[in-house]
């Protein structure tokens, strides 16, 4: 809200004279907004430790990063940018209000780090050979069963922030579409496909049952306990592919696998993750 209020503290204004005063004026507005709730606490220490922690972050070079990037750029050079959380935890964009606070989706990249949009050249979509979520929140093709089970304890699924075990599912089609679609992606990385190894058949989603009809599309709220996924089953492969090297190497079942996803989503998966190391990478 300090943000949005257009009072917060911002970093590069602890080092202006006036930061202490600043500060001040935050802490006694909060103090009075907790006076609706009778909350009261002795902070001192707490303000303390938050105050040394900034002398600790003032002696580290400070730098503007739209003229930093602008310049990287002007020169050549590459610069990448990492995207954190789904593109459906988007606060505009995605399964409100099961969001979190800011946008994840690529143009993100833009209002975070002062690049233009005409900047980006490519955008490289990265999702799971299946589904993942933590935490409420819609999710057509979770699996309740056995199968949920084994996805989330092959692929150690729980929250590496909260510790909290991820609910797994087939993968879903229309809402990996709309991810496409709303991040401009060029290309698409496929992670912990090892996890599938040893499922008899695969589902996957394409579709919904939505309010007696049949949609491929996201629909406005997902949230709806009407909607039931459209499955086509493949076959699975029982083969360990976390050892595989080569793209040669890559099982009949789990090719027509990949094959169908591109099919689908008229995107290429262009790399793919076989593992928890970066070693076992394949390339296509």
């Amino acid at each position: 809200m300090d943000k949005t209020g257009r009072n917060g503290l911002r970093i590069g204004d602890c080092e202006l004279d006036d930061f202490y005063e600043r500060f001040q004026n935050l802490i006694k507005k909060h103090k009075q907004l907790l006076t609706h709730y009778n909350y009261e606490a002795n902070l001192e220490k707490e303000i303390q430790e938050w105050f040394e922690a900034i002398d600790k972050i003032k002696t580290i070079p400070f730098i503007n990063s739209e003229y930093f990037l602008k310049e990287a750029l002007s020169n050549k050079k590459k610069v990448l940018a990492e995207g954190a959380q789904g593109t459906l935890l988007d606060v505009d964009f995605g399964t409100y209000p099961f969001v979190t606070s800011s946008n994840t989706i690529s143009s993100g990249a833009c209002n975070g780090l002062g690049v233009a949009p005409n900047k980006i050249k490519n955008v490289i979509g990265i999702f799971k050979a299946y589904c993942t979520r933590v935490g409420a929140g819609p999710f057509p093709t979770e699996l309740k069963n056995n199968e949920g089970e084994m996805m989330a304890e092959k692929g150690n699924e729980f929250g590496s922030t909260t510790g909290r075990a991820r609910r797994c599912g087939w993968i879903d089609l229309p809402a990996l579409k709309y991810a496409i679609n709303i991040n401009g992606v060029t290309e698409l990385s496929m992670m912990k496909s090892d996890v599938l190894s040893g499922f008899q058949k695969i589902k996957v989603c394409i579709g919904y049952e939505y309010m007696g009809a049949s949609i491929e599309y996201v629909p406005y709220d997902l949230n709806q306990k009407s909607i039931k996924p459209i499955y086509v089953e493949l076959d699975g492969w029982p083969e360990d592919i976390s050892q595989i090297k080569s793209k040669s190497e890559i099982p009949t079942a789990f090719k027509k696998y990949i094959d169908f996803l591109e099919s689908e989503l008229k995107t290429k998966i262009s790399i793919i993750s076989v593992g928890p190391d970066r070693s076992q990478t394949l390339f296509r």
